[in-house]
């Protein structure tokens, strides 16, 4: 056992990755709407299905996603639940639409068998949005290994890997950081440039009309969206 890990009981880590020949990357790309993974199971014929949520702002959105995942060359079908798996209410939709999908594939295209066998273990649903990948991942050791068995995995898989958050094990909101997968895109970006921006600092780095200028919307669309998002992180009862 590491030093790093003795102290701090290894690392909690969001990987944002592209690969090839994935179909959540392609269908996510060409469409508005992402999806979530949330599990995956083995067929008789070694092939695999893994149930998704397809969520986005409209309805139209996430038919467009559903319609892309069954024309794409990469998946073997396509079958739509008529109700939300695990469905607790409006409030935890990661968007204003959601579908439940369960969608059989080849396993050959995807990297959690490269990530898992190194040690990296999914901890939460993946989020796929614009073409990427977000894996929540543990990993029991220390910053230096990690960062060299991804590399292992970018030239495996001929990946792109970046390690957009890393904390301690014991570190940050675990709760906090589930309420964040409820916001949509929109949603998100907005919240996520407030912040950056220093929007939420005394006194204020940047005014709502600066900020809704930076991220190309209306002041009163970047107000819905910040409303939306607050209202969502700061429930108490999620």
């Amino acid at each position: 056992m590491s030093n790093a890990q003795s102290q701090h009981g290894g690392l909690q880590l969001t990987l944002s990755i592209w690969h090839p020949d994935c179909w959540t990357l392609e269908v996510t790309d060409k469409t508005a709407a992402g999806l979530l993974a949330h599990g995956v199971y083995n067929t008789q014929n070694g092939s695999v299905k893994g149930l998704f949520t397809a969520y986005a702002d409209s309805i139209s959105d996430v038919e467009a996603l559903i319609d892309a995942t069954r024309d794409s060359s990469l998946t073997d079908s396509v079958l739509e639940l008529r109700e939300r798996h695990g469905a607790t209410g409006t409030g935890s939709s990661p968007g204003n639409t959601t579908r439940e999908l369960f969608v059989e594939y080849n396993p050959d295209n995807t990297i959690s068998d490269s990530l898992l066998s190194r040690g990296f273990i999914h901890n939460d649903p993946v989020r796929v949005r614009h073409g990427r990948e977000h894996w929540p991942v543990f990993f029991p050791d220390s910053r230096d290994e990690a960062e060299s068995l991804l590399d292992e995995i970018r030239e495996e898989q001929s990946a792109d890997i970046e390690v957009t958050r890393i904390t301690s094990a014991g570190g940050g909101n675990p709760k906090q950081l589930r309420r964040m997968d409820r916001l949509s895109d929109s949603q998100r970006e907005a919240f996520e440039l407030a912040r950056q921006e220093d929007y939420y600092a005394w006194p204020r780095g940047i005014s709502t009309r600066e900020l809704a200028s930076k991220l190309g919307v209306s002041k009163t669309t970047l107000l819905e969206h910040l409303r939306k998002a607050e209202a969502k992180l700061l429930d108490p009862d999620q």
